[in-house]
């Protein structure tokens, strides 16, 4: 049930049960298209890949009822060199072509069309509206109501604050406006990839502002987050699936997984990007969880240079 007073929101908060079904209900993740929008917040790092902030993960926005969302994409370069940079209708629940696609793969039993099929696998973000604490690198962001996209890593230390492992530990519901805890995002470059593994949640509860005035500001200023998985922004099953024919043949329809796997070839660990710079560029399988923004964005924009 949504909530649209700040009453029902306190007097709602106690119990988060709601809360847990949908993250147990989540077997598997979701993603969307990044498109350089201005409500986003990104953590910036410096040379050595290093980043720090301060976060406040925001209960659900008016009229809404789960403070997150999540979405799946698909991102990668066929054998004709052209892009495939989508979001994936399995954000909706609807049968997407891709995921088709990499289901015979995977089903053919050929490692060679597995390898395939983990190169165009599904990608997931989530969404959240957070409060920016601090951030030293971007200090204009500090006390602004962002968009934050984020990985299962990230998602994953959400889960385990509101359903912690041992009995000494208290559950707290990361996203309460009154009791809940700062985030501290801490990012490392670790064997080429970004971890977050050191990043963690502030032990003391505590209010997000002094008054009710002032955490009712806060609570205005947050985003839609179901307005990001609106239909409206997927391309239909259509029109996917002609994208996929001509980034896998060209055009040519695709037909079984023996026919990909004939046209593809082995499956390189890196492929090269025909650009000014020369950069070989990872594909987006060898990408870890949480270290695809700004490759996924790159990837978005040679896509829409084909």
């Amino acid at each position: 049930m949504s909530i649209n007073s700040l009453s029902d929101l306190r007097k709602a908060r106690g119990n988060f049960d709601n809360l847990m079904k949908q993250v147990e209900s989540m077997d598997s993740p979701k993603q969307s298209n990044n498109k350089g929008d201005d409500r986003e917040w990104k953590l910036s790092v410096d040379s050595a890949g290093n980043g720090y902030a301060v976060l406040r993960f925001l209960p659900a926005p008016k009229g809404e009822e789960v403070p997150w969302v999540r979405m799946f994409n698909h991102g990668f370069q066929g054998p004709t060199g052209k892009w495939y940079i989508e979001n994936s209708l399995t954000t909706l629940n609807q049968q997407d072509p891709v995921s088709e696609l990499n289901s015979e793969l995977w089903n053919s039993g050929v490692e060679s069309n597995k390898d395939i099929a983990r190169k165009q696998k599904r990608r997931l973000s989530y969404y959240a509206n957070v409060l920016v604490i601090k951030d030293p690198a971007n200090p204009q962001n500090e006390g602004q109501v962002m968009l934050y996209k984020f990985g299962k890593k990230i998602f994953d230390k959400l889960k385990d604050v509101m359903q912690p492992q041992f009995e000494d530990e208290t559950p707290v519901n990361p996203f309460d406006f009154w009791e809940g805890v700062n985030f501290k995002l801490k990012a490392r470059q670790v064997e080429g990839y970004r971890n977050y593994d050191k990043s963690e949640f502030e032990t003391s509860p505590q209010a997000i502002a002094e008054t009710d005035e002032a955490i009712e500001a806060i609570w205005n200023k947050q985003h839609s987050l179901s307005e990001l998985i609106d239909p409206k922004n997927f391309k239909s099953y259509e029109e996917l699936k002609a994208k996929l024919n001509q980034v896998l043949q060209g055009g040519a329809k695709v037909t079984t997984a023996e026919k990909i796997a004939e046209q593809t070839g082995d499956v390189e660990d890196q492929i090269f990007v025909e650009s000014k710079s020369a950069t070989p560029v990872s594909v987006t399988s060898n990408i870890s969880d949480d270290d695809d923004d700004d490759t996924m964005s790159y990837f978005a924009k040679l896509a829409q240079d084909d």
